[in-house]
């Protein structure tokens, strides 16, 4: 039996580099970790970066980001159903981008915010997620956003070095934004997902990730016999 395989942008950074195993659980079994404790104030950050920028012009943003407006904040997108050389079944992406960028020369843009310090050993990992929405936007499903041509991928990166108090009282963070802008390489990409369907179209689950806390703590718990 053919497989159409739903692949969420967002399990393509940390999921799975740091188990394949929990992975291949959640897209084939929709057996899920559980869910982190995630604090309230970083997706109040990341919110109101988002609500200051929409509408808002690039040249403003950072150095080297080329001109442009912002078209589109977080939005849901969904592709048609994509097929893999190789593989007989297909896939398709579902998940929901930061930011879209119209561009001044006609292309679009896909942008992730970061409140963090930047780790260039991060970047190839956030690079699949920025393609992931890249060919969801240009092969969306029928009534989807369509968005083409997607010419440019990126983050901005934002990293608080200043604790700041105003005249009025309010206090605040401030730091310099960084675009840094991710080569778009979608025969790359497709070699990804070509390694994402061989796990998924195995008939077991791959072994568990050297470093994945999840699958240490089920092995003990099975060794122990509670």
């Amino acid at each position: 039996m053919e497989h159409n395989w739903k692949l969420s942008p967002s399990d393509f950074a940390f999921l799975w580099e740091e188990c394949r195993r929990c992975f291949y659980l959640k897209v084939r079994e929709s057996f899920y970790r559980p869910r982190p404790v995630m604090p309230k104030i970083f997706n109040q950050i990341d919110l109101k970066m988002k609500e200051y920028y929409t509408g808002k012009r690039t040249e403003s943003f950072a150095p080297g980001i080329p001109p442009g407006v912002v078209s589109h904040d977080e939005h849901w997108v969904q592709s048609l159903p994509l097929s893999i050389p190789g593989h007989e079944g297909t896939c398709f992406i579902r998940g929901k981008f930061d930011t879209i960028v119209r561009f001044d020369d006609g292309g679009y843009g896909v942008i992730d915010f970061k409140t963090s310090h930047r780790r260039s050993e991060h970047i190839p990992l956030y690079s699949r997620q920025l393609h992931a929405y890249a060919v969801a936007l240009e092969n969306s499903a029928p009534g989807d956003l369509h968005l083409e041509p997607v010419s440019r991928l990126g983050l901005l990166v934002f990293e608080p070095d200043l604790y700041t108090q105003g005249k009025t009282g309010k206090v605040g963070f401030a730091g310099a934004m960084e675009w840094l802008e991710i080569p778009r390489d979608d025969d790359a990409f497709r070699l990804f997902l070509g390694e994402v369907m061989t796990v998924l179209e195995s008939g077991e689950p791959p072994s568990p990730g050297p470093r994945c806390p999840w699958c240490r703590y089920r092995e003990e718990s099975r060794r122990r016999g509670v």
